[in-house]
């Protein structure tokens, strides 16, 4: 049997890795400016992650969610403190598709309504109902064709409103700074005018935080910098710092009622115990703070780079979530940063370098990221 391709694969086998740097078999260290798709929140291999992981392990990795478990308890207090929303309801699942899966599902319920309104270039997941709300049509099958989405573009309000106003629309979705869709960034008059519509349309507002959240900002969540609160928000990737987690956290508006949301590994004693270690770290070292901080001089020596760089066109982003675009393909550029510089990046669309570093990218580290972007020469 052989694996089904889903990525195309760079020819490197990554064996290891501390902090923000990874090691191949043949023992190359190379700078990590990805964190494997933002998922690296706290660093490679934190000796108090390894530890609280190593300890559960031990103990109970894994019971169901037919009995208690102290941890969900614990994890959905100490979230609350740490994000500001310590009187939602927090439900946990596995993967940021299944987040926004059950917010839909949620909004659905709740206002008995089909219609979902997203934003054009937005990429929620690949399950039914998220690759229904992402806007690319080579990834959503026959069968996951609901007819149920509008995409409309980022940022006009007036096409929203008037999408809102037809009074059958269940939710709004919407990535506050879009990741696959290129760093970009959700507006504050947007985003305020459009929480007002659903308020006065009986709209529930989602917040996909999948990517964006969980500090990489330079907030807890990125909605925080334009002044609303969301009904629904989605969590993933950076809250397990690796280990598979997502999760929904939801108003107290919605009621909740048994049966209507459910899952078997979710929330699971390794999981909750992951998370947990995330949080301390998160905490103990004030990453929120350095996201912005670091993530403040990266777009500040971006942008000088850009001035001297005819190829690139722009750089945006916020915290330790930045692209920069150039005015050709990068697929080939990309690559030689990692063979040749050693750096690890992502990608949207085809010209556009997408950075996003474990939240501990100290300034050394992103001065040395600086100095071999710009070594690389198309």
């Amino acid at each position: 049997m052989k694996l089904f391709p889903v990525y195309p694969l760079f020819d490197i086998n990554i064996v290891k890795g501390k902090g923000c740097h990874v090691w191949d078999d043949k023992g190359q260290e190379y700078l990590d400016l990805y964190g494997g798709h933002a998922v690296i929140s706290i660093g490679h291999c934190h000796p108090h992650y390894v530890e609280k992981l190593t300890h559960q392990l031990e103990t109970l990795p894994f019971y169901s969610n037919s009995v208690i478990n102290r941890l969900q308890e614990e994890l959905a207090q100490r979230l609350g403190k740490a994000c500001g929303y310590d009187d939602y309801q927090l439900f946990l699942i596995n993967s940021g598709a299944e987040a926004n899966e059950n917010a839909l599902k949620l909004a659905s319920f709740h206002t008995g309504r089909k219609r979902v309104l997203a934003a054009g270039k937005a990429f929620h997941g690949r399950t039914s109902l998220a690759v229904e709300v992402t806007d690319n049509p080579k990834i959503v099958a026959p069968i996951n064709a609901g007819g149920h989405v509008t995409f409309l573009p980022l940022n006009d309000l007036e096409a929203f409103t008037a999408e809102l106003r037809k009074g059958d629309v269940a939710a709004v979705i919407l990535e506050c700074i879009q990741g696959v869709g290129g760093i970009r960034m959700a507006t504050p008059e947007f985003v305020q005018g459009l929480r007002k519509m659903c308020d006065e349309t009986g709209t529930l507002l989602i917040c996909d935080e999948i990517q964006c959240g969980y500090g990489r900002s330079g907030k807890f969540f990125a909605h925080q910098h334009l002044g609303i609160r969301p009904d629904i928000i989605t969590c993933a990737k950076g809250i397990g710092n690796g280990f598979p987690m997502g999760a929904v956290l939801i108003s107290p508006k919605i009621e909740a009622t048994y049966g209507m949301l459910g899952t078997t590994f979710g929330g699971n004693h390794l999981a909750c115990a992951a998370a947990l270690a995330v949080l301390d770290v998160i905490e103990e070292e004030h990453l929120v703070d350095n996201a912005a901080k670091v993530g403040d001089f990266l777009l500040s020596e971006l942008k000088k780079l850009q001035q001297s760089n005819p190829h690139i066109t722009d750089v945006r982003g916020r915290g330790l979530m930045i692209g920069i675009e150039y005015d050709q393909p990068i697929k080939d550029f990309r690559k030689r940063l990692i063979t040749d510089e050693h750096v690890f990046t992502g990608s949207a669309s085809t010209n556009i370098l997408r950075l996003l570093p474990p939240l501990c990218l100290s300034m050394d580290e992103a001065r040395e990221a600086i100095r071999r972007i710009a070594e690389l020469k198309f």
